[in-house]
């Protein structure tokens, strides 16, 4: 396990400062004063494996909302928050074996991951240890609700689904087709759009993909032998570039409706010609707000040599939820919980709430286009949706 001071906030040399008046915790310095303790934050996250670029842009987005949530100053009256970075390179093994390490070292703080699968995985050991855990990216509905300990910072598959759905109108009568990995986040993806298409009057069907499979020309024939009235497509990752050739090679979008959810910066450029025949969800791009948030979030990472992307936000409001918790609960888990539950806040992509029952984050969702810029695309805002209209049913 090694610390990370690549995301941490400029002003800070190996910890960023955080505090809590009045009612932290002092250590004596042995010279005659004391200074409040620091609180140890553990994060977990990808920095390398699959999901890499995506854990970039999580641990990115975390530095831009932790300068953000503390005026610039990375603290609050004066406690440092000392973030210990560690790459779980995909593997649920190495999470739980990081979590494992850090409660034993008296964390109380667990944040990130963008694998859905890891992310339950630390949600267990979150509960069975009771320390507060933030979760990153990961999408599963199954996160949402899991337990008291576990929150989530980014939206759900629900949300995804209920926005590909406005896409189709009223989904009585029709079929849809839902094309993804066999991950959990694929598997997530199903039971969303089975629990609200499905809901709705929708005939939904799955195909899933082996997650180590490079070759889709035969998943993309057996789309179009499916004629469905609208093809949901689920797909995280490195192979996305592949299987969004194969289906173009495979005339599927020539045959049948394609709706996705609109991936980072480096897939804009993924869909070939059928980039201009997709109807995109999107969590999250650049231009997608205009608030000011967002402004400080592009701002920040521009200044850092980066670009606002599509997991930018989640850390950001990871940051922003554990200053508030911190800032309201101290050094108790529990107060820490109490303090996040039924929150609402302004952030990137608007107002969010973190719902009370099941710690779900109601946030607007955005339907999106791409456009020709110049020898690329470029993503438009077609319309927000508002959080109302996304928000998942209480998980129980």
């Amino acid at each position: 396990m090694r610390v990370s001071k690549k995301y941490l906030a400029p002003a800070l040399i190996a910890t960023v400062a955080l505090t809590l008046a009045g009612c932290a915790p002092s250590v004596d310095t042995g010279s005659g004063g004391d200074e409040l303790a620091p609180v140890d934050i553990s994060m977990i996250t990808s920095q390398t494996g699959p999901l890499a670029a995506y854990g970039e842009a999580y641990l990115a987005g975390f530095d831009a909302g932790l300068d953000y949530a503390t005026d610039g100053t990375g603290t609050v009256d004066g406690r440092e928050l000392n973030i210990e970075i560690t790459d779980d390179a995909g593997d649920a093994d190495k999470a739980v074996t990081a979590a494992k390490d850090v409660i034993g070292q008296g964390k109380k703080v667990i944040v990130g991951t963008v694998s859905s699968g890891i992310a339950l995985a630390l949600a267990e050991q979150a509960e069975q240890n009771e320390v507060l855990y933030i979760s990153g990216p990961a999408a599963a509905d199954a996160v949402t609700g899991v337990n008291g300990y576990t929150f989530r910072s980014g939206r759900q598959s629900f949300q995804d689904v209920a926005t590909a759905g406005t896409f189709i109108g009223d989904p009585e009568g029709k079929s849809v087709l839902v094309f993804a990995q066999d991950t959990a986040f694929g598997q997530g993806n199903v039971a969303a759009a089975t629990a609200v298409l499905g809901g709705q009057g929708g005939d939904v069907t799955s195909l899933l993909v082996p997650e180590d499979a490079t070759e889709f020309t035969p998943f993309a024939q057996q789309v179009v032998d499916a004629q469905p009235d609208l093809v949901f497509v689920a797909w995280a990752g490195a192979t996305s570039g592949a299987m969004w050739e194969a289906l173009s090679q495979q005339g599927v979008f020539d045959s049948v409706p394609v709706a996705t959810g609109l991936g980072d910066i480096s897939t804009y450029g993924a869909y070939g010609p059928a980039s201009d025949k997709i109807s995109f969800l999107n969590h999250y791009f650049g231009e997608a707000t205009d608030n000011e948030a967002n402004q400080a979030m592009v701002s920040y990472l521009e200044a850092e040599g980066k670009q606002a992307d599509l997991f930018s936000p989640d850390g950001f409001v990871a940051a922003q939820m554990v200053v508030h918790a911190v800032r309201e609960g101290g050094d108790d888990v529990d107060a820490m919980i109490a303090a996040l539950e039924g929150w609402t806040f302004d952030s990137v992509k608007g107002s969010i709430t973190v719902r009370a029952e099941d710690h779900a984050m109601i946030q607007p969702m955005f339907q999106v286009k791409l456009v020709a810029d110049g020898d690329s695309w470029a993503p438009e805002l077609v319309t927000a949706v508002d959080a109302d209209a996304v928000t998942p049913p209480i998980a129980e």
